[in-house]
């Protein structure tokens, strides 16, 4: 039986609009009753870019720590960063703030970890692929698993989401899964909204997991521990 968490707060910090839209289907179907406080800093994921892949600007590091530290203040019970591309700011707040941080990718990893050894990482956004790599390894390395990473850059399917063609994303990404199922064991997609791919995954080939389910499942997790 599920617990009560309507007395419960989760601030979620996102780096672009879109993964504050993506992700409200999944608090109204997980934890619909928690209060919920968005930050959105679209300037984030636009210096993430602009920065080139594998770099992360340091400002963006601390604008994640400051938005933390402020929804820390206001009272939040778990903090939720719902960006991909530098998964690593969680990391390096938690010794700053004392509210549990959490990361939207990392459950749906270590599933995919367990689930076996060879994994395909399917993502949109080029400066995504390392922090989601270096993820996946993190995960494997707590587990003790040796993993092989098949990783698959569709850039064409985040242009198309961000002008709001969500058909063509789930298009191409589809042909991306079916292609990719031959070679893994379970598929692992690096960002938050690809999860509006979530209704068209149930027959395939091999398990193919999305942050959204995962990661509000975990803070649901999270909430009731307390």
């Amino acid at each position: 039986m599920k617990k009560d968490l309507s007395n419960r707060t989760l601030g979620i910090i996102h780096a672009n609009i879109i993964t504050s839209r993506m992700i409200q289907k999944y608090i109204d179907e997980i934890i619909p009753e928690v209060n919920i406080m968005h930050v959105v800093d679209d300037t984030i994921q636009r210096e993430n870019i602009a920065a080139g892949v594998g770099v992360i600007p340091k400002v963006n590091y601390y604008k994640f720590a400051q938005y933390a530290h402020n929804l820390e203040e206001a009272k939040a019970d778990v903090i939720l960063l719902a960006c991909s591309t530098f998964n690593y700011a969680a990391e390096l707040a938690r010794p700053m703030i004392n509210t549990p941080i959490a990361q939207i990718d990392r459950p749906m990893m270590e599933i995919a970890v367990r689930q076996g050894n060879r994994i395909g990482l399917l993502a949109t956004l080029p400066t995504t692929v390392p922090s989601s790599e270096r993820l996946l390894r993190i995960a494997a390395a707590e587990a003790n698993k040796e993993i092989e990473i098949k990783t698959v850059l569709c850039s064409e399917a985040f242009e198309e989401i961000a002008k709001g063609n969500t058909d063509k994303h789930n298009e191409i990404l589809m042909k991306q899964i079916d292609k990719l199922s031959n070679e893994v064991d379970s598929i692992v997609m690096a960002q938050l909204s690809m999860s509006a791919l979530a209704p068209f995954l149930k027959d395939t080939r091999v398990p193919v997991y999305n942050s959204g389910s995962t990661g509000l499942a975990r803070v649901r997790e999270m909430l009731e521990a307390m």
